[in-house]
């Protein structure tokens, strides 16, 4: 008898491993405008496996964003399905972190405050949320400042602060858009390197927005390649690039200049639409 329970319960472990941690089933989005009706997508379909690293590029107004918005739950298609690790998405996704390009730290707030935001929201005991505080505050290399109010660090600390911020609840599944645009190429490179160090102690599903096709290659396993709206998926490519990846060296790789090569030509930004 208990070996039938072990085996069921080890059949169900298999298939919840097996259910994708991100899935889009046919999804289209119409937005509504002063002049008429925008489709921004249109049958967009694709999925991700739990732990997958997969960054989109395409170009301004092709969907990105709005793939994003659809997975935390802030907008809704128009037709199709939108599921997180099997559950369809139609409220707001409490089991994601969000991390945008723009500076979402509390000014009256300390560091160390704005990383137990999502703790205290919920509910996590004082004790608990100071200890997850802690260790999250060590691991993005902020020691020392944690009574620091947000304009009293530079602006890599403060990505590195809303990085730990979003990680601090442990969510499964990391939505970034664009989190490191605006930033000069030095520090970009050691946030980079930061986050491709938190992925691999940890593991999380992440779908990464980027205009940055270096930047796409040297962190994802695997880079859609969206066109112009009604957003399509151009080229899914396979990034042959094995981890751990040093974010200094991976352009060096033999297979960089091929991956970059095949993505451009799909981008092809010289026949988009304009916006």
């Amino acid at each position: 008898m208990r070996s039938a329970h072990l085996s069921v319960v080890s059949s169900q472990a298999r298939e919840a491993a097996n259910v994708p941690a991100v899935e889009l089933s046919s999804v289209s989005k119409t937005f509504a405008s002063r002049n008429g009706p925008v489709e921004v997508l249109n049958g967009l379909s694709f999925s991700l496996a739990n732990g997958e690293f997969l960054a989109i590029v395409g170009p301004s107004g092709s969907g990105k964003s709005t793939v994003l918005n659809l997975l935390a739950g802030l907008d809704h298609p128009s037709a199709g399905e939108v599921r997180c690790q099997g559950r369809r998405i139609d409220v707001v996704n409490t089991e994601i972190g969000y991390l945008t390009q723009h500076d979402s730290l509390l000014p009256w707030r300390t560091m160390e405050e704005n990383i137990a935001v999502p703790l205290e929201i919920r509910g996590i005991p004082r004790t608990e949320r100071a200890e997850r505080t802690r260790e999250m505050i060590a691991q993005v290399g902020l020691e020392g400042f944690e009574q620091h109010y947000p304009v009293q660090l530079s602006g890599g600390m403060r990505k590195r602060a809303m990085l730990a911020r979003t990680l601090s609840y442990d969510p499964p599944i990391l939505l970034m858009d664009e989190p490191f645009g605006p930033l000069d190429a030095q520090l970009k490179l050691a946030l980079q390197a930061d986050l491709l160090k938190l992925w691999s102690a940890r593991r999380k599903t992440v779908v990464f927005v980027t205009h940055d096709m270096v930047e796409a290659i040297t962190l994802a396993d695997r880079v859609l390649v969206f066109s112009a709206r009604p957003c399509r998926i151009k080229l899914d490519e396979q990034i042959a690039i094995p981890r751990p990846r040093d974010v200094h060296e991976a352009r060096f790789h033999p297979a960089f200049e091929e991956h970059y090569r095949r993505l451009w030509a799909a981008l092809d930004l010289t026949s988009r639409r304009p916006t």
